[in-house]
């Protein structure tokens, strides 16, 4: 197949031949449609997070399925499939609990191979590292069935692979990590792809006021788009302030979609006593974020952590593509562009650069 393969950081991926195994007994091989650029991509390719190389980057994918293994019971050749990069494996204490995104943390060596089995991925006998167990940016991918799940064949692939990362992160953080309340305040720091599910997914919730706060003003008025009712942005105003005065004391709920040590702080100050402020974006390792410890104590708001929505993601992704029929979840807005696998570079770069005019590209097959 071909392969978009990063082989050091920052420099353009190649385009090359990478061969694929065949699917062992529980694995399944999808032809993708289609596969969204990330910022999390970004992450990775610019040597912020650690990288097996070479490896071939992507995780945000729709496809059909092509093979399955002998003991493979979810999905049949000719399914339409989206895939995610929290896999499950349905016995430990957490999916038993209900918190299956937080399953790949623990026992993310079930989901791969073994050193002792041959690589999913290779380049002329080089094993290519499959980064989040998936590595999308190609024409195939070769993963645990219980990282896939079956969607309607009338969905169509480009706004399907979308709800595979950034939607459900978004969307997902304010159904399960925060569970917002009808009539309650928001704010969403950073109106990436992620951030803009995450004010759709507080239009949806019933949310009273939803406050976007991004330093492009195009990406506020995206934002607009997809249900805010105030901007800020914090290049012009004092972020913190303009949010507690637009709420008279500050949001029930904010939500930070940058990965940053300043607005991860910003989001928890933006909170009213009892506020719960939920850190979605990726913050470098080694970065502490602080508070203080009193008014912690003091005021009972909450900081936590929601990593890919607190999906159950075969509940989850099924219930999205109906509020996407129903005309309220906005996916056809969250696709910027269009592109193929030799475009791939560029659209990490115009991430990197933050251009304000992007929100999702995508990549299609034909």
């Amino acid at each position: 197949m071909k392969a978009a393969v990063m082989r050091a950081p920052n420099a353009p991926l190649s385009i090359e031949d990478v061969t694929i195994s065949k699917p062992g007994p529980r694995e399944v091989l999808v032809r993708l449609k289609a596969v969204g650029v990330c910022h999390s991509d970004v992450h990775f390719w610019d040597g912020n997070f650690p990288a097996e190389l070479p490896v071939i980057l992507g995780h945000e994918s729709a496809g059909i399925v092509e093979e399955v293994g002998s003991m493979v019971s979810a999905v049949k050749p000719g399914d339409h499939v989206i895939s995610i990069l929290s896999p499950f494996c349905g016995t430990c204490e957490y999916c038993l609990t209900g918190h299956m995104s937080v399953c790949h943390t623990v026992n993310r060596e079930q989901f791969q191979r073994q050193p002792t089995e041959a690589p999913r991925l290779s380049i002329k006998g080089e094993k290519v590292g499959q980064f989040l167990n998936l590595s999308s940016f190609a024409e195939q991918i070769l993963v645990h069935e219980n990282a896939l799940c079956a969607v309607d064949k009338d969905m169509p692939m480009d706004k399907a692979c979308l709800i595979g990362c950034g939607v459900i992160t978004g969307v997902g953080s304010v159904f399960h990590s925060a569970k917002v309340e009808p009539g309650s305040t928001v704010a969403v720091l950073g109106c990436g792809g992620v951030g803009l599910a995450a004010i759709n997914g507080a239009a949806i919730a019933g949310a009273s006021r939803i406050i976007a706060v991004d330093l492009s003003d195009e990406k506020l008025q995206m934002a607009v788009r997809f249900g805010a009712t105030d901007t800020v942005n914090p290049g012009k105003v004092n972020a913190i302030e303009a949010v507690k005065e637009l709420t008279k004391g500050g949001v029930h709920y904010s939500f930070e979609c940058v990965g940053l040590k300043q607005t991860a702080e910003q989001a928890y100050h933006m909170l009213r006593p009892r506020g719960v402020a939920t850190v979605v974006g990726m913050i470098t390792p080694g970065v502490n974020i602080e508070i203080p410890g009193i008014e912690l104590l003091a005021t009972e708001k909450r900081l936590q952590g929601a990593i890919m929505g607190s999906n159950r993601f075969r509940v989850d992704f099924p219930r999205l593509i109906e509020l996407y029929r129903q005309g309220k979840l906005h996916l056809d807005d969250l696709v910027s562009d269009r592109i193929g696998l030799e475009g791939i570079t560029g659209a990490l770069q115009n991430l990197k650069d933050n251009k304000g005019t992007v929100a999702r590209q995508v990549v299609v097959f034909d």
